[in-house]
């Protein structure tokens, strides 16, 4: 939402895609977002991923407009859940931004709202798949296996630090969004509630 990003401060950089399309209305679009933003014609980035119409102009946009990455490996660990995926083999699987400091395979973490203790397995990053690699430093996104085996201790928003060199403020996670829409599910077999519950978590 173009809103709540202006609100958040956030650097935009609007792009058009899909103008290869028969059915693309390029200077419609232009328009619409001209009136529900101040965003200028000039600004806006005309691209067409399939044929690579635009490529080059988002990135040097993005060069030029989104500011680096702040925070120093040389801090302590701190790094911030955005999500989490489960998978039956090796658990559940966040993936984070490092803020600060470094992580690595074989050190012990844990998350700041309980303090639960885990050993790092593998870390990566998304290429676009899942690739591990040694260390994750301050500014790069990846993802961190390490035995969680509760979805629930690895709420997004949550900072995990290390065990051994804790930092002493969580980082400012995201807002607790507000449910819109209610719905109850029950099994039909009342012995089938727990396994019910575990399953829905694990989505």
């Amino acid at each position: 939402n173009i809103n709540l990003a202006l609100k958040s401060n956030l650097k935009i950089i609007p792009v058009i895609n899909k103008i290869d399309l028969a059915s693309a209305n390029p200077d419609r679009v232009m328009q619409e977002v001209k009136n529900i933003s101040e965003i200028k014609e000039e600004e806006i980035i005309l691209a067409s991923a399939k044929e690579g119409i635009g490529t080059s102009d988002i990135l040097e946009a993005i060069v030029k407009k989104i500011p680096p990455p702040k925070g120093s490996s040389n801090l302590p660990l701190r790094a911030l859940i955005f999500d989490s995926i489960y998978n039956p083999y090796k658990g559940t699987i966040v993936y984070v931004k490092v803020v600060d400091g470094v992580i690595e395979p074989g050190m012990i973490i844990q998350t700041m709202s309980n303090n639960i203790k885990y050993e790092v397995a593998e870390i990566g990053i998304f290429r676009p798949k899942m690739q591990p690699i040694k260390k994750l430093t301050a500014g790069e996104v990846g993802y961190i296996i390490a035995g969680f085996k509760n979805i629930k201790d690895t709420r997004v928003g949550d900072t995990i630090i290390d065990a051994s060199n804790p930092a002493r403020e969580s980082l400012p996670g995201y807002k607790k969004v507000t449910p819109l829409v209610f719905c109850s599910i029950y099994p039909v077999d009342n012995k089938e509630y727990e396994n019910l519950k575990i399953a829905l978590e694990k989505l």
